[in-house]
């Protein structure tokens, strides 16, 4: 899985699993291009990843939500790169998505709109070559609807079917489209919440995850990062609609 000459896009690479998957492809050789929406930020990181592993970063300035923009970025990323990995993802707060519109429509935007429209414009650059491989991250969150996350939740369900129809159309092309789900991962998102420990992954797990489906021979196109989740959300999917309104997850 080595990765000299080859390049990675790397979208979201201010997060921590943005940051660990980066610090990962470096490691094994790859160049790096960051993305993020604060370019002294993003430097910041570039600047770490490359004194730590001798590697070359690049950065590049991009808001998820400033769609207008993503064809103009798109035309000058140079290289194109092989792998692309869209971290982004925003939790938000669903009690207040509930009252304010311009709340929910900030959750599903940088969860759907903005991967979705930017990951669709790089697989035609892809496929135009005959290769590449798209990693796009979704969440556990979007396999049913609960009372607790909805608007989240439907923003990566909506993601998760993108890619799937991605997926479906560049099948033969020479682009792999993957679907990464890491439940829950320790992170500045998910700081505060209490978290069962059998469930929740590192930054770095996430990380080593996709980039040895990604890169690596094996794997499925639909991923979770801890397998324990696989069974735990087809049980969940199972419930019956009258019980599983009682449970109020």
């Amino acid at each position: 899985m080595t990765g000299i000459g080859k390049t990675l896009l790397l979208i979201g690479g201010t997060s921590d699993i943005g940051r660990a998957t980066a610090l990962i492809y470096a490691e094994a050789g790859w160049n790096v291009l960051l993305t993020g929406r604060k370019r002294s930020a993003v430097q910041r990181e570039a600047d770490d990843i490359s004194a730590r592993t001798g590697a070359k970063v690049l950065v590049h300035e991009l808001d998820i939500l400033a769609t207008s923009r993503f064809e103009d970025f798109v035309g000058v990323v140079s290289p194109l790169p092989d792998t692309v990995v869209c971290v982004v993802g925003e939790l938000g707060e669903q009690s207040r998505a509930e009252r304010e519109l311009d709340h929910a429509a900030m959750i599903m935007r940088t969860n759907f709109e903005g991967p979705a429209l930017l990951l669709g414009l790089l697989a035609e650059r892809f496929a135009a070559r005959g290769s590449g491989t798209i990693v796009g991250i979704s969440s556990v969150a979007g396999d049913r609807g609960r009372a607790s996350n909805y608007v989240y939740g439907a923003a990566k369900a909506g993601l998760t079917a993108f890619l799937s129809g991605l997926r479906n159309r560049l099948s033969g092309s020479g682009v792999r489209v993957l679907t990464v789900k890491p439940g829950f991962v320790r992170t500045r998102m998910t700081h505060g919440m209490k978290l069962p420990p059998l469930l929740t992954a590192e930054p770095r797990e996430v990380a080593q995850k996709i980039f040895t489906v990604a890169e690596g021979s094996r794997g499925g196109d639909v991923v979770y990062v801890r397998r324990i989740w696989r069974p735990l959300m087809t049980v969940i999917r199972s419930i019956p609609e009258p019980i599983f309104k009682r449970l109020r997850l």
